[in-house]
């Protein structure tokens, strides 16, 4: 006697998209505590690993290098080079700080000490631990830039009241730099993958981005590009503030950030669902 067999019906994959849109709550607020205690016991060593480096920049090129220059021209103006130089460099600072603890420490938390794995024992999702370590590399930014236009203050470098309004506007750039940072944070297998996103994007958007020199002196070509650049509009959003005046296109300039802010978030956050699925 014979038996009839059925064919099998298929299983089909039901795990949602890793491209969905976040799912995001105020969990992420113990997350960010948890990081901010941690870091509580070496704060002072790493206020001064943050602000020596660009410290050296300002006194190296902006006193050694500008009482060669003196002056640089900027929109018609004549404007001391240090003054030129300390109004980039403050954004290349919060660039440099957000971009190493998205990277380096959110390497170790997530990948060598599986931080991230004994949280997500909790009911905390992962995209509220992606969006606490974004934040949290964002305050890291915005505490060195505040310790650094301290030294600027102090150094009579600029006095314009209007400073105070660069300082969200820094905050905003930390933000987005962490964004950026978490994307490559997850596709790293190792720390020495990170000198691929130092060495092919930082570095030379830190040398075409007007920080040291105004981007009029670069090709035609390649000044258009550079003006697009996260780092490029930063620099335009912060510099005016330092000459006590107001940005020319804050609103468009406000948008660009914000726009390269949100699409890194939410490829960053796809790409490390991807990689705690496989």
């Amino acid at each position: 006697m014979s038996t009839l067999k059925t064919p099998l019906t298929p299983a089909f994959n039901t795990a949602p998209s890793a491209w969905r849109a976040p799912q995001l709550s105020m969990r992420w607020w113990p997350v960010f505590l948890r990081n901010l205690l941690v870091w509580r016991k070496l704060a002072i060593p790493s206020l001064v690993g943050n602000i020596a480096e660009p410290l050296m920049w300002l006194v190296a090129f902006g006193y050694g290098m500008g009482s060669l220059i003196g002056q640089i021209e900027l929109d018609g103006e004549k404007v001391p080079y240090i003054l030129f130089l300390a109004s980039g460099s403050i954004c290349m600072s919060a660039m440099n700080a957000a971009t190493f603890e998205a990277l380096y420490s959110a390497f170790s938390r997530m990948h060598v000490q599986k931080t991230w794995d004994g949280i997500m024992n909790a009911p905390v999702r992962l995209d509220d631990i992606v969006m606490a370590e974004m934040l949290w590399a964002a305050f890291k930014a915005l505490f060195t830039v505040t310790a650094i236009l301290g030294v600027m203050l102090a150094l009579g470098i600029s006095h314009s009241w209007k400073l105070l309004v660069a300082w969200p506007v820094l905050l905003g750039v930390g933000i987005t730099f962490s964004c950026m940072a978490l994307i490559f944070n997850a596709l790293a297998k190792g720390y020495d993958f990170f000198t691929y996103y130092f060495t092919l994007f930082l570095t030379p958007m830190m040398f075409l981005s007007g920080i040291f020199f105004p981007r009029d002196q670069l090709p035609t070509l390649v000044r258009a590009i550079a003006d697009w650049l996260p780092l490029s509009v930063s620099v335009d959003l912060v510099r005016p503030l330092f000459l006590d005046r107001w940005p020319e296109h804050a609103l468009q300039q406000s948008l660009v950030l914000a726009a390269f802010a949100g699409m890194s978030f939410w490829v960053a956050l796809a790409l490390t669902r991807k990689r705690f699925r496989s």
